[in-house]
């Protein structure tokens, strides 16, 4: 009696799609049955439109009267008609919350916006801020915390498995530059940094950017890797989170996002082994802190010192919790659990 939709997905490796389908794996492995085609990964906007109609069209007819429906959101121009045919077969419905439109500033109409999430019966969100978001907005029915992203691997990676002692952090971030998201990455040289190097990986770096010469900056750029290798190829100490202009605080609408939402590189850096440096500010802070997984600061400019406060022991002990939490995150177990309380909530 319990149901999901999968769909095609252009980009299965990338943050979205990684997230969706590794979903569609928790719920397989509850006992969950797909109703619609095999997952899929057709870069062709048009034939994975097609596929995804006459697939979704497929899974509704198939889905029993008075069954559970897990969903996603969001999934575009399908979950009216998604969630119209399963209210018609009387269905309960459970929503995950990747990312909320108006929160990310993509969209104004707020109201339109919860009323397409919560016409369900249980509803998983990031994390206890935007929980308490979604309850100041009036909405009534159950919302369960998802706590972290999973971060689903077939194969453990080992590469920073070993607790070694350092004076000199290697900093890693992983994502796409350009635009105001990360640009901060090229200010970096303007702060002291002996005891850290940011290194990076991802698309659309600009070196000449830096404000000194490649032989004299801290910022090293490690390359690009295909987005189902990647979790293997990082190397370093501490996974960065953080975002913006400033290397001052999280500015700008990717700041103020970042008050809300779980970024879904956290998950990877736990994957790979590693402690996690994040905004005090950010919704996922007291989540890192308060399981020892790494460390929040106001400013980037303040990291060194706070390097400086980390003895040997305080490393090893994040370093050790963190391994702890990789088995969590490529198991799907977060996904599990949150599904598992959202049944008992809808069925209580």
């Amino acid at each position: 009696m319990y149901y999901y939709i999968s769909k095609n997905y252009k980009a299965i490796y990338g943050a979205s799609g990684k997230a969706k389908t590794d979903f569609e794996y928790a719920l397989e492995k509850m006992g969950f049955k797909n109703l619609g085609f095999k997952q899929s990964s057709i870069p062709n906007s048009a034939v994975g439109a097609i596929k995804n109609f006459f697939g979704i069209t497929w899974a509704l007819l198939r889905l029993p009267f008075r069954s559970v429906l897990c969903t996603q959101y969001p999934i575009n121009k399908y979950r009216g008609y998604i969630l119209f045919v399963a209210r018609l077969k009387r269905c309960k419905i459970i929503t995950l919350v990747h990312d909320v439109g108006f929160l990310r500033k993509r969209t104004k109409n707020k109201e339109r916006e919860l009323a397409r999430i919560c016409n369900s019966d249980a509803v998983i969100v990031h994390n206890p801020r935007m929980k308490q978001w979604f309850l100041d907005q009036g909405i009534k029915i159950p919302i369960i915390v998802l706590g972290i992203f999973d971060y689903v691997a077939d194969k453990l990676p080992e590469q920073n498995a070993a607790i070694e002692e350092k004076s000199t952090f290697d900093l890693v971030y992983a994502g796409g530059y350009g635009g105001n998201k990360n640009s901060y990455v090229y200010d970096i040289d303007d702060i002291k940094t002996s005891r850290f190097n940011l290194k990076l990986y991802g698309t659309g770096f600009e070196p000449e950017k830096r404000k000194v010469s490649e032989a004299k900056s801290s910022v090293l750029y490690a390359g690009v890797f295909p987005s189902n290798e990647i979790a293997y190829k990082i190397q370093g100490d501490f996974g960065l989170v953080w975002d913006g202009e400033s290397i001052d605080t999280c500015s700008g609408q990717y700041g103020e996002y970042l008050k809300f939402n779980n970024p879904h590189k956290t998950s990877l850096y736990l994957l790979c082994g590693l402690p996690v440096v994040i905004w005090e500010e950010a919704a996922l802070a007291s989540f890192i802190t308060e399981n020892n997984l790494g460390i929040a600061v106001s400013s980037l400019a303040k990291l060194d010192d706070a390097f400086e406060r980390l003895s040997s022991e305080d490393v090893k002990a994040m370093k050790k919790n963190v391994l702890v939490f990789q088995q969590k995150v490529m198991s799907g177990l977060f996904y599990r659990t949150s599904v598992k309380r959202a049944l008992e909530e809808i069925e209580a």
